[in-house]
């Protein structure tokens, strides 16, 4: 083959040299193996220095911005490379950090005399309410070994004062705020949106409290969702209240009034008066109010990422425990959450391991795919079969089908302010009969049997009564196996389960009043337990998922899928065809 270039200056036309595939193809393998080689000089730099030595008079710097996320990750030495780049692509970078790390953090801090105390640095972190108060423990606990805690920020949210109430002097930038006003829980509501386009979501559940699916046939709160939501929200804002009294040294109503007074719109000083704050300084100048603390201006600052790189001194016992983290929603085999295909993949590895004793599940989820969920029962049971504990910590949520794979455990924690039951399921059926017929779409068409064309039908023309009735009954029986599940696994009568099921959101400590959840703690409670049950003495703790490949997270970066593309994407996929879910309400609390 010949290629032809432009024509020269004397215009002519020459021809260019020959490059056939195999030349095209050492060209590419060539680029290729040379930035692999890059990329490899890269890496094995980065992570041959990723242990940090520990100084001393060193201060925690404990940042709270970002977003937290069950399991931390390694630092991700692309991520320096590429500069300070606040987009990549068309998706801003979402810096996440590690409870799993926060918490090891806390407590090396506690025990290593090189480490002075802690620094809580800013207040928008973005959390919910139970991982909150696990961080709010273990700085209790670190302040009993003598250690001090400082707090500053810009302006503080509301679950982030929450954790720096603890704080033996808490700061505020004299421009900031203490957004201390209560707590709210909205819902977005699609059905007049789905009206107007013609779209009707034809709804099947079982469950009088199962108010996933409202935002598809309803435009505000059933009475029963309502009933719910202000409970739990309710519990959550006691938990608040109470703390913060304990520790700032006020009362709840004093606690209520502030709230009332809307404090994120008073002034800085007013905010002192009210004892909210003890300090007002500059952020700028904390380098000085840290001087004081550590009674040197050579002190050493380690942040969370930074800190979780200190080794730490780990067992060699043969026996192990395994601690599975399962976080977000709960799919078939695909999305960034629980993947049950993945899952069901790594709990028969867990199984094979010999050396492994006990499991903790670490779930946080607020459900998904009844299908999954099911599944993932079903290879937990296996690994019960073959004599090996399994407790589960649960974490902000284990709600719905994140109940549904908790059930069967041996024991159960859960945080005081853990949203969890939801013990209910639905179905959804799209129809898009009302859109057709605005465009002008006829169907037609046939089958060999009664019911041949029954989804097609569903989806193009809406269910009639038989139908429906073929769906419900589906659904029923689905709920009915999950209640058998749970009352299983609770050691209960199914028609126990199903008086507290319903579909009802229940907090942490109350699932413990109603026999759901057996005990108050958090994951260090839970790997305990299970080191009990499986009678150990010696033991190393293991952890799954595997860290993900820096290379993954870098491809990641380069995902311009926008949040707003994100949500689209959701809804399609929820209006995309028949399906049944064990999902609790999607609510934003703040």
């Amino acid at each position: 083959m010949i290629f032809i270039s432009r024509n020269t200056a004397e215009g002519q036309q020459r021809p260019r040299r020959k490059v056939g595939c195999l030349g095209g193809c050492l060209i590419f393998f060539a680029v290729y193996f040379i930035c692999s080689a890059i990329l490899g000089w890269i890496m094995g730099d980065a992570l041959s220095s990723s242990t940090v030595k520990l100084q001393d008079q060193t201060v925690y710097r404990l940042q709270m911005k970002g977003e937290l996320v069950e399991q931390g990750q390694e630092d991700n030495p692309f991520i320096g490379l590429m500069g300070e780049m606040p987009y990549v692509g068309n998706r801003a970078k979402k810096e996440t950090v590690g409870l799993d790390h926060i918490l090891s953090n806390i407590r090396l801090a506690k025990n290593d005399d090189k480490i002075l105390g802690i620094w809580i640095d800013g207040g928008e972190l973005a959390m919910a309410p139970a991982s909150a108060k696990a961080i709010r423990d273990a700085l209790l606990d670190f302040k009993t070994s003598g250690k001090w805690v400082i707090a500053s920020a810009k302006s503080y949210g509301q679950t982030n004062y929450y954790v720096a109430s603890v704080a033996d002097r808490i700061c505020l930038d004299p421009t900031g705020a203490v957004n201390w006003n209560g707590l709210a829980a909205q819902k977005m509501y699609l059905t007049r949106a789905m009206e107007k386009i013609g779209v009707e979501m034809q709804i099947l559940k079982v469950g009088t409290f199962k108010s996933a699916v409202e935002p598809y046939f309803r435009t505000s709160m059933s009475d029963a969702d309502r009933l719910q939501t202000q409970q739990y929200i309710g519990g959550i804002w006691d938990e608040y209240k109470t703390s913060v009294a304990a520790s700032r040294h006020l009362t709840v109503e004093q606690l209520d009034a502030l709230a009332d007074r809307f404090m994120g719109l008073q002034d800085a000083k007013d905010q002192v008066a009210a004892g909210l704050v003890d300090t007002i300084v500059y952020m700028q100048d904390m380098d000085s109010l840290l001087r004081v603390y550590t009674g040197t201006k050579n002190y050493n600052l380690l942040t969370t990422p930074k800190l979780a790189q200190v080794k730490r001194e780990t067992s060699k016992a043969k026996d192990k425990v395994a601690v599975l983290y399962l976080e977000g929603e709960i799919t078939e085999d695909e999305g960034d959450g629980i993947v049950g295909t993945k899952v069901i993949k790594t709990l028969k590895k867990i199984r094979k391991d010999k050396e492994i004793k006990a499991l903790v599940l670490r779930v946080n989820s607020p459900g998904g795919s009844a299908d999954a969920s099911e599944q993932i029962w079903h290879a937990i049971q296996n690994i019960k079969a073959d004599s090996i504990p399994v407790v589960v910590s649960m974490g902000d949520y284990a709600a719905s089908g994140g109940y549904y794979i908790s059930c069967g455990a041996d024991y159960i924690y859960a945080e005081p302010t853990t949203l969890t039951g939801s013990i209910g399921i639905f179905g959804t059926v799209p129809s898009f009969a009302k859109l057709r017929n605005k465009v002008g779409v006829d169907i037609d068409g046939l089958g060999t049997n009664k019911h041949s064309q029954l989804e097609g039908n569903m989806i193009l023309n809406g269910m009639n009564t038989e139908e429906r009735a073929l769906m419900q009954t589906m659904v029923e029986r689905g709920y009915d196996l999950f209640t058998s599940r749970c009352a299983e696994g609770r050691h209960v009568e199914q028609s126990y389960i199903k008086s507290i099921g319903e579909g009802r959101v229940w907090l942490g400590n109350k699932g413990k009043e109603i026999g759901i959840v057996d005990e108050l703690g958090n994951i260090d409670s839970a790997i305990a337990k299970a080191v009990e049950l499986a009678g150990l003495e010696n033991y190393q703790t293991v952890y799954y998922p595997e860290i993900v490949d820096p290379y993954e997270e870098l491809l990641k970066l380069f995902d311009n899928t926008t949040e707003e593309e994100r949500l689209l994407l959701k809804v399609r996929n929820f209006c995309a065809k028949p399906r049944v879910m064990a999902l609790m309400p999607e609510v934003k609390i703040y």
